[in-house]
């Protein structure tokens, strides 16, 4: 039964909806916040790639039914599939969702994604490669994997590296929430729009008949409205975040942040220091590790890393934190993982040999490394901003 259920064809999971010329891919999973899973994402390869090679199809709409685009990944459906039958159940659905990310980001058409709600984790791995990124007033985006025992992935290590300062390592270590304002203020969306209007925008969408960049802009630019961002949100405390989170060791960024704490004893430093002590330890010096070696790396190769990372965590090669996180925080939900079960339970415990052991290429034939299709139409829509 539990091992079934990670390949359950729900009626319906994505809606593929629209024109001869506008297609609609929605995610239709409201009351499971549009969580990923196997099927939604094999279904919707299945459909992008048949769009692609349609010459009326001319451009597509990812958005999703409810309070939430896509909260992520289908992680307690994955961890029950792996406990209660093989490990390989949960890569086989991770594979899935990095080739489609790895499918967004190369799409040979204009890709809309209309983020108005909830996104995290692999919601955003799947909407942020988009050509266009539209978010509203109910936006909500974070990257929690850390206090699972997981870490940063589906292309954060990309998205999150060429934000502005040390932004994407905050937000990767901290799990921090921000609105819809301050993605468009820190580069992760490039639209900003009020949800009352987003159904006039997909109406306008409608009559688009061309793939052109510019005509669609323009289309979106008559819906746009000026972000109100909060004087004190989380982008406004740049300097400070740079101050610590350029540390080199996820040990510098705590304890700049407690220096920090000492003087200005403000919320979000120690909801950040609350944070960082009760996740993972090795989560986030993989985590810290992933996000900096990617601003030198292209999609390509970090989506190969985060793979091998992935392999390593689902293999329990190293620890079984991942298990342990999940089955506290999701399964249980007691919301409290067993400290002493962190293997290593303290950041001074895990040694750069620990985590180099997740970077590591496996051996094992049954660990193989992931192979991406060659595709032409790359477009790098966030550079580094450092």
């Amino acid at each position: 039964m539990a091992i079934r259920h990670c390949f359950d064809k729900d009626v319906d999971q994505v809606l593929f909806e629209g024109n001869s010329c506008v297609k609609k891919v929605i995610l239709n999973r409201p009351h499971k916040l549009n969580s990923l899973t196997y099927h939604m994402t094999c279904q919707m390869i299945k459909e992008l790639k048949a769009y692609e090679v349609d010459p009326k199809v001319k451009i597509v709409i990812l958005k999703g039914n409810g309070k939430a685009f896509c909260a992520g990944g289908d992680v307690l459906a994955s961890y029950t599939c792996m406990v209660a039958g093989h490990w390989s159940y949960g890569m086989n659905f991770y594979k899935k969702q990095i080739m489609l990310d790895y499918l967004v980001a190369t799409y040979g058409k204009p890709v809309v994604a209309i983020i108005d709600g909830i996104v995290m984790g692999g919601g955003a791995g799947l909407s942020l490669q988009g050509t266009f990124r539209i978010v509203t007033e109910n936006t909500v985006f974070a990257m929690p994997e850390t206090a699972i025992g997981h870490f940063t992935d589906v292309g954060s290590s990309y998205f999150l590296s060429r934000l502005p300062g040390f932004f994407g390592e905050y937000l990767g270590l901290t799990g921090t929430k921000i609105r819809g304002a301050e993605m468009v203020e820190c580069g992760l969306a490039n639209h900003f729009m009020l949800s009352k209007d987003v159904r006039l925008l997909e109406t306008a969408l409608d009559e688009v008949t061309s793939s052109d960049t510019k005509t669609i802009s323009e289309i979106i630019s008559k819906f746009m409205h000026k972000p109100n961002v909060k004087q004190h949100g989380a982008f406004s405390r740049l300097e400070i975040i740079n101050k610590c989170f350029s540390r080199t060791t996820v040990e510098e960024i705590l304890s700049s942040l407690e220096s920090e704490a000492e003087t200005r004893a403000e919320k979000w430093i120690l909801e950040a220091i609350n944070w960082m002590k009760s996740a993972c330890p090795t989560s986030l010096k993989i985590s810290l590790r992933s996000i900096r070696e990617g601003r030198t790396q292209g999609l390509e190769q970090c989506l190969i890393q985060e793979f091998t990372v992935g392999s390593h965590i689902a293999r329990r090669t190293v620890s079984d934190d991942f298990y342990e996180g999940t089955r506290a925080m999701l399964l249980d939900k007691d919301r409290n993982p067993k400290v002493h079960m962190w293997d290593p339970s303290k950041l001074e415990l895990v040694t750069d040999e620990i985590v180099d052991r997740y970077f590591s290429k496996a051996d094992e034939d049954y660990m193989e490394s992931l192979q991406l299709p060659t595709r032409s139409n790359l477009v790098d829509t966030m550079r580094p901003k450092l």
